[in-house]
């Protein structure tokens, strides 16, 4: 059924109460969107990266996009198991990012590096934010798959940080 905030829940034997699944959601929606936008953005720059170390930053951003999936994946999975309805198209996902757009006229593998840097920082905050709500709200399995997915975060944020760092 529909909700008014546009929640779709499916009858589930999921033990939490209807309420706390809508906002689960609605919160893993958000997450989803986000994480469908940065794997791609992440494939935007190994697609389209030049300059000094190419094939380096050609493989890390390849290694980001596919982490990042799996991201995707773990964060549908678990909107589903709560009866939720995943919105993984690319175009919800443009309605449900967090995320700046990418620049499509990126080359430079340094511009490449900074602007993954600030996409991975801005979600790693906005993760953190979602385990203090999903905390709050007795979800303590979506507050685990998003501590998870923030461990993540921050390991790739550090990959792309160093190449600036010394």
């Amino acid at each position: 059924m529909a909700t008014k905030t546009g929640v779709t829940l499916h009858s589930t034997k999921n033990p939490q109460n209807e309420n706390q699944r809508k906002s689960m959601v609605e919160l893993l929606q958000k997450h989803l969107g986000t994480a469908i936008d940065l794997s791609y953005q992440a494939k935007q720059a190994h697609w389209n990266v030049k300059g000094m170390n190419f094939i380096a930053v050609h493989k890390l951003f390849d290694q980001l996009h596919e982490e990042t999936e799996e991201y995707v994946d773990k964060i549908a999975e678990r909107l589903t198991a709560m009866g939720g309805q995943a919105r993984g198209t690319v175009q919800a996902s443009s309605e449900n990012t967090l995320l700046d757009p990418y620049p499509l006229d990126l080359v430079k593998s340094e511009d490449h590096l900074k602007r993954l840097a600030d996409s991975f920082a801005k979600w790693s905050g906005a993760v953190k934010e979602g385990i203090e709500e999903s905390d709050e709200a007795g979800d303590d399995l979506t507050s685990d798959l998003l501590t998870e997915v923030g461990r993540g975060l921050d390991i790739s944020l550090y990959f792309l940080e160093s190449h600036f760092q010394a």
